[in-house]
Order: C-alpha cells, then sequence, then structure tokens
C-alpha cells in the first residue's frame, strides 16, 4: 500500500522499505517517527489529510544536499562579483509501516522540521506542563546570582558583562583566580572577550580580591 505525505512544504509518495531524503527533521539516527500529515492513502483521499492515518519512519542518518553555488555579478563602473555556496541539511529516512488508520494512537514521535514549525506541531511535542520545570530551575538560579562576588570590581566588567560571566556559570572570584591557560582561550572563544581576560589581568585582580 502506498501513501502520500506531506513534510519540509514537499509531498513525497511512498510505500514500506523505501528511503528519502527530506528536510531536517529534529530526530536523531536510530529513533522512529512518524508524518502524520497525509494527503492520500491507497484510493482515500484527505480533505486535506487522511484522518488517522501515517507513515511511520526510522531514522538512517543527518546529512547534507549537494552544494548549489549562488553567483551575482553586477556589471557597472564598479563591479562586483560574489560567490556564495549552500548544502541544505537533510534527513535520510527508511518509510516502515504505512498505517491507514489509528496512527493517531500508535505513540510514535510525530516527524518535526528542525527549523521552524506550526504552533500546532510544537504544542503536540511539548505540551504546556514541560514548561514549569524551566521556570523553576530559573528560580534556583536566580539566588545564586545574587549571593555571588560582584565580578564588576574587576578592570573592564560592567553589569552586561557580569551578566554574560553568569550566564557562563562564573560567579565568583575564586573561580577566576583558578582558571588554567585552557580556561581563559574557552571563555574567551565562549562569550567573545577577544584576549580580554589576559588584557586586563582578571586572574591576578581576582586572586587579590580574594585575599582581600
Amino acid at each position: 500500500m502506498f501513501a502520500v505525505l506531506k513534510t519540509g512544504g514537499k509531498q513525497y509518495k511512498v510505500q514500506s522499505g523505501d528511503v528519502l531524503r527530506v528536510e531536517k527533521l529534529a530526530a536523531a539516527a536510530g529513533e522512529t517517527i512518524q508524518f502524520n500529515e497525509i494527503l492520500m492513502v491507497g484510493s482515500t483521499i484527505g480533505a486535506p489529510f487522511v484522518e488517522g492515518a501515517g507513515v511511520q519512519a526510522e531514522v538512517i542518518d543527518q546529512i547534507k544536499g549537494d552544494k548549489v553555488i549562488h553567483f551575482v555579478k553586477r556589471r557597472r563602473k564598479h563591479s562586483s562579483k560574489r560567490t556564495k555556496g549552500h548544502r541544505q541539511q537533510l534527513t535520510l529516512v527508511r518509510v516502515t509501516d504505512v498505517l491507514a488508520s489509528g496512527a493517531d494512537k500508535s505513540g510514535v514521535k510525530a516527524a518535526i522540521g528542525a527549523g521552524s514549525v506550526s504552533g500546532a506541531a510544537v504544542a503536540a511535542a511539548a505540551p504546556a506542563a514541560k514548561k514549569a520545570p524551566a521556570k523553576k530551575a530559573a528560580a534556583k538560579a536566580a539566588p545564586a546570582a545574587a549571593g555571588a562576588d560582584d565580578l564588576k570590581t574587576l578592570s573592564g566588567v560592567g553589569p552586561a558583562l557580569e551578566k554574560k560571566l553568569h550566564e557562563a556559570g562564573v560567579t565568583s572570584f575564586a573561580q577566576i583566580a583558578a582558571w588554567s591557560p585552557e580556561d581563559v582561550a574557552a571563555m574567551d572563544e565562549k562569550l567573545s572577550f577577544k584576549g580580554r581576560i589576559d588584557r586586563e589581568g582578571w586572574i591576578a585582580q581576582a586572586a587579590e580580591l580574594i585575599k582581600g
């Protein structure tokens, strides 16, 4: 039995065993997913989708498509030209089953695009009840920042930079004083400090502030 499914704004006619390259999905290799936007199953045509129908597939790998070259040239007195390459991110899947009915009760994870998705798809994948733990985590993090050392004491650190450091988990002079060269390089890269830590001498300042 064949089906016509819709994903990533495209339509695919599939049957069990087919291997497809579709626009990137939020799923890892080895996972089983289910496409729920089914336009047609056998001789049954949806309006627009067939109720209860679905196509299940196994994620083989996350891949990239062939490189596409975009070339622009302006023929003017001050001419310019620009070449850009792009490789579309794709997901390779193998169709395992075509369901004419009962897909809504299968319990298999819905196939959702890794980019922007519809509000309905987001609601189905992440119920509102799951948002509560995130708020609790934020509430727990707030007291830690409130009781931290005043990092603005360090040369060149203002409120905005102090906030960045807190978000990176740096809240005390002791942490900064214990940084190794590798830690400094990692923090420079992570927060785009561009050598500021060494230039301002934060490690030495932090060590002095600990001594009081």
